[in-house]
């Protein structure tokens, strides 16, 4: 009770600092030298912050799954009803993603980051008192969902501003931490389980995302030119609330076709690490068996994020093609977990399936600058969680009701690999997809400039002269 008070205290001192007027802000801010990024030094601290934030956010969500059989047995609910737990979570961080980096734009990533990350443990506390399934939709669905969105894409946002030819390889590392808590957090929820019950559990489960106020207080912020112009020339409040949010990339074609492929990929992207766990019991294996399952695919995917994020910074093969084989691949493999009638069998499909599901998540995020240029960064990474909302809403209560319907998770995984491959098939219409080279990343005017028929990473055409000066006093470069 005690520790709760001090936390309460803490966010009450940080709403006071977030409370801060923009001007008071932006006086900071111009006092501020403006940083380029290191590719390194504190970067690696980022990175570190990340790595705990990530296991702490979607580590945590994947291992949910130990926790949907206690809710089934418990509540005496449907699989559609129990899934909507998570599915509810994971849409919440997306949809609340834009507050996040709008709020990151004014106030910094480090006030934003520390509150989400109190919330995020506030919501598994209260989760724990929970008795009915309505009260874990408020609580672990909405306010761990509000946490998690003020936490996870601010912090992705702040390591990607420290990087720039080592990025992939710093986000990969950084994501590790999903990977690792995969591997961890199955078999010790299992046992947090049967030692303290669900309810005890999901109070520990709160204390260790408390952590995540300690991985924003280590964000020091490079401050963005674009937000100083922003608060030092824009007076109408809608005009600064539609730079902040990014509106204008609602009219960019190249980042609608990626977020309707990021779509599909987040429908089916979790339902095997909502239903993996039940799908292992229902088949007949034992408990630790099933949650062993998930701590294997959980090894792979620290693998395949380090691999992927290595092998995109050598630069032989385009990111957005790397991105399109490993979605490929993961959306083959989840067809075919259900013919892993054997335990063996399962285990490779999921080793397969964790190893491709890792290498694709890095790339997902590092692709975006090159689309909308890294002056637009932190507004698209916030749009493009909100607009993807959708399939992470969808996508398990489906793959539940599909499971109602018929009486296994055979279709349920079925329809996630389908989703995977739909999404993959997207992406390759993209505006250059089917170029061997990056073309250059658009200017920050330009990319405001264009209209939907400009493409993805379209170069920008040098401004002309009304006048045309004689072709004698164009200066020859020797």
């Amino acid at each position: 009770m005690l520790s709760v008070c001090l936390y309460l205290f803490l966010l009450l001192c940080l709403l006071n600092a977030v409370m801060t007027t923009p001007q008071e802000k932006q006086e900071q801010q111009q006092s501020s030298p403006q940083v380029m990024a290191p590719d390194g030094g504190w970067g690696w601290v980022v990175v570190g912050a990340l790595f705990v934030a990530s296991a702490l956010v979607f580590g945590l969500i994947r291992s949910l799954g130990i926790f949907f059989v206690e809710f089934v047995q418990y509540f005496g609910e449907s699989a559609q009803a129990v899934s909507w737990i998570t599915s509810i979570g994971v849409a919440v961080q997306q949809l609340f993603s834009p507050i996040g980096t709008a709020a990151c734009n004014v106030y910094g990533a480090r006030p934003v980051v520390m509150i989400g990350g109190f919330l995020s443990g506030l919501g598994f506390i209260l989760a724990s008192q929970a008795t009915t399934l309505s009260h874990l939709y408020l609580t672990m669905g909405l306010i761990s969902g509000i946490g998690w969105a003020l936490v996870f894409t601010p912090i992705i946002a702040s390591v990607m501003q420290y990087f720039t030819t080592r990025r992939s390889l710093a986000m990969g590392l950084g994501f590790t931490g999903i990977g690792l808590a995969s591997f961890a957090f199955s078999p010790l929820f299992q046992y947090l389980v049967e030692v303290y019950a669900w309810r005890g559990a999901l109070l520990i489960l709160g204390g260790l995302s408390f952590n995540m106020i300690a991985c924003g207080a280590l964000i020091r912020p490079i401050w963005n030119p674009k937000a100083v112009a922003k608060t030092s020339s824009n007076h109408n409040k809608c005009s600064r609330i539609h730079e902040c949010f990014e509106i204008s990339l609602l009219s960019h074609r190249g980042f609608l076709t990626y977020t309707l492929a990021i779509t599909f990929f987040n429908a089916g992207y979790f339902i095997p690490y909502v239903h993996l766990v039940a799908h292992s019991r229902h088949i007949g294996f034992s408990e630790y068996q099933a949650a062993f399952v998930i701590s294997v695919t959980g090894v792979a995917d620290i693998v395949g994020r380090v691999v992927s994020g290595w092998a995109s910074d050598l630069g032989k093969m385009r990111m957005l093609h790397m991105l399109t084989v490993w979605t490929g691949l993961l959306g083959i493999f989840l067809l075919l977990i259900p013919l892993g009638v054997t335990y063996s069998g399962l285990l490779v499909v999921s080793l397969a399936y964790g190893f491709c599901a890792g290498a694709m998540t890095p790339l997902a995020f590092a692709v975006v600058p090159e689309i909308v240029g890294m002056e637009r960064m932190l507004g698209a990474l916030g749009l493009l969680q909100f607009l993807e909302s959708i399939g992470g809403l969808l996508g398990a209560p489906l793959s539940g009701w599909l499971k109602d319907y018929t009486g296994s998770y055979t279709v349920s995984f079925v329809a996630a690999g389908s989703f995977l491959v739909l999404g993959t098939l997207i992406t390759s219409t993209l505006p250059h997809f089917w170029s061997c080279t990056s073309p250059s990343p658009p200017s920050p005017k330009s990319s405001q400039d264009a209209s939907m028929e400009d493409g993805l990473l379209k170069q920008p055409l040098p401004s002309v002269p009304e006048k045309l000066c004689p072709l004698d006093d164009i200066p020859v470069l020797r």
